[in-house]
C-alpha cells in the first residue's frame, strides 16, 4: 500500500503572495535568514498578514543548512508567542526550519532528533504551517523532510514526518526574481537531481513519475532561460512549479545516491547543496544504469534524445546533463570545485560512511557497497569515466 501526500492547497502565479490577505487567524512567526529580511520579502508577508489583521513576529536567524541549536532557538520563540500560523520563508534551509521549530513548538517534550516517521507527534492542535519558497529547488515546499546540521559532528540528520507536509504552499513567481545566477543554477540543478533520482529509484510510483517527469522536462527549457535573464517571468514560475513538482515527486518517492553522497560532500566541505548534487548526478547515472537503463532512458527520449538503445541514451542523458550545466556554469567535477587531492582523501572514508547509511543510498536503484562508494566519490573527483 503507497500513501501519496502533498499540500492541502498550492497557490501559484503572479501575485500569489497576496493570497495571505484571505487566510485566518491570530498571530503568525515568519520564519526566514537574514538575506531573504533583507529584500524586504519578511515586510511584504507582514504587511499582507496585517491586511488579514494578523498579527506577524519575525525569527530571521536561520542560517544555511539550519543547526540544531537554531532550531531549539526558534522553538523557545514560538512558544513564548504562541502563533497559530508558522510561514517558512526563504530557500529549503528556512522551510526546513520552519517544519523542525513547529515539530518542537507544538511538542516541547522531543529534541530535534526524534522527528521521524515512526514517531507520532499530534501536529496542528496549535499551528498549521505555510511555506513560500524564494528559491526554485529544494521542494521543501511539498515534502515531508527536514535536513537540519548536527553542528558538533558535522552531519545532516535526514529527519522526516508526514505530519510535517504544509498546509499551504505559496508559489509567486517575483520572489526567485531576486536569486542571482549562481544561486539560480544552484537550486535549479537540485530540482532536477531529485525528479532523476525519483524517477529512477526503488520506491517510485506512478504518482511520483508523472510529477518528476514533467519537472525534467521543464528545468531543462527554463533553467537557462532563469539563469540567462533573471527578469523573465515566464521562466521563473515555470522553474518555480517545477521545483515543487520535483519536491511532490521526490518526497512520496525519495531520491538516490547523488544526494546521500551530495550531503556528505557537502556538510563536509561547505558546498552548496546544488551544486554537489549536480556535479555528482552524471556519475550516478552511469553507474544506477546498470540497474535502470530502461528508466534513463524513458527519461532522455521524454526530453528529445533520439538514441536508439538503452544504453546510448543512458550515455546521452548524462552528456546532456554535463551540457545544462555547462550552460549554467556550474563544475563538473569535484576538484573544479577548489577541493585538492590531499584534503579530498582525507575524508574520503568518513565521507563514504556517512553516503552509506542514507535512506537515499538504500533506494537507489544500485545500492552501492563502500568499496563502489569509494570509487563513485574519485571518479567525480577527477572527472573520470564510470565503468564499474
Amino acid at each position: 500500500m503507497w500513501e501519496f501526500t502533498s499540500p492541502k492547497k498550492i497557490v501559484f502565479g503572479e501575485e500569489a503572495l497576496e493570497y495571505l490577505k484571505e487566510i485566518e487567524g491570530k498571530k503568525a512567526l515568519v520564519i526566514t535568514g537574514k538575506t531573504v529580511r533583507k529584500l524586504g520579502f519578511a515586510e511584504k508577508v507582514s504587511k499582507y498578514l496585517e491586511e488579514a489583521r494578523i498579527q506577524a513576529e519575525i525569527f530571521d536567524e536561520v542560517e544555511p543548512e539550519p543547526s540544531i541549536e537554531t532550531i531549539v532557538e526558534g522553538a523557545k520563540l514560538a512558544r513564548d508567542y504562541n502563533p497559530d500560523w508558522l510561514i517558512g520563508l526563504g530557500g529549503g534551509s528556512n522551510m526546513d526550519a520552519a517544519k523542525a521549530i513547529w515539530a518542537l513548538y507544538e511538542r516541547p517534550d522531543i529534541e530535534v532528533g526524534a522527528i521521524s516517521p515512526v514517531e507520532k507527534l499530534g501536529l496542528r492542535k496549535k499551528a498549521h504551517l505555510i511555506c513560500i519558497p524564494t528559491t526554485s529547488g529544494s521542494g521543501s515546499e511539498a515534502t515531508w523532510a527536514t535536513i537540519i546540521t548536527d553542528s558538533s559532528s558535522k552531519t545532516k540528520l535526514e529527519l522526516a514526518s508526514k505530519e510535517l507536509v504544509p498546509d499551504i504552499v505559496i508559489l509567486d513567481p517575483q520572489l526567485p526574481k531576486s536569486m542571482p545566477p549562481r544561486l539560480t543554477a544552484d537550486t535549479g540543478m537540485d530540482a532536477l537531481v531529485h525528479s532523476m533520482e525519483a524517477y529512477v529509484n526503488q520506491w517510485r510510483n506512478d504518482f511520483s513519475d508523472a510529477m518528476a517527469i514533467k519537472a525534467i522536462k521543464i528545468i531543462f527549457e527554463y533553467l537557462p532561460r532563469a539563469y540567462e535573464n533573471p527578469d523573465d517571468i515566464e521562466a521563473r514560475e515555470k522553474m518555480h512549479i517545477a521545483a515543487t513538482m520535483s519536491g511532490l515527486a521526490f518526497g512520496n518517492a525519495q531520491a538516490g545516491i547523488a544526494h546521500s553522497m551530495g550531503h556528505a560532500l557537502g556538510a563536509t566541505f561547505k558546498i552548496p547543496h546544488g551544486r554537489t548534487v549536480g556535479m555528482l548526478l552524471p556519475y550516478v547515472i552511469k553507474y544506477s544504469a546498470k540497474e535502470a537503463a530502461g528508466r534513463y532512458a524513458e527519461i532522455a527520449r521524454a526530453i528529445g534524445i533520439e538514441a536508439v538503445t538503452d544504453e546510448e541514451c543512458v550515455e546521452e542523458l548524462a552528456q546532456a546533463v554535463r551540457a545544462l550545466m555547462k550552460k549554467v556554469d556550474l563544475p563538473l567535477c569535484a576538484k573544479d570545485m577548489g577541493l585538492d587531492w590531499e584534503t579530498f582523501t582525507g575524508e574520503l572514508d568518513e565521507l563514504v560512511s556517512r553516503a552509506i547509511v542514507s535512506s537515499e543510498s538504500i533506494t537507489n536503484p544500485r545500492v552501492p557497497d563502500e568499496e563502489e562508494c569509494k570509487k563513485l566519490f574519485t571518479c567525480a573527483f577527477n572527472g573520470e569515466e564510470v565503468d564499474f
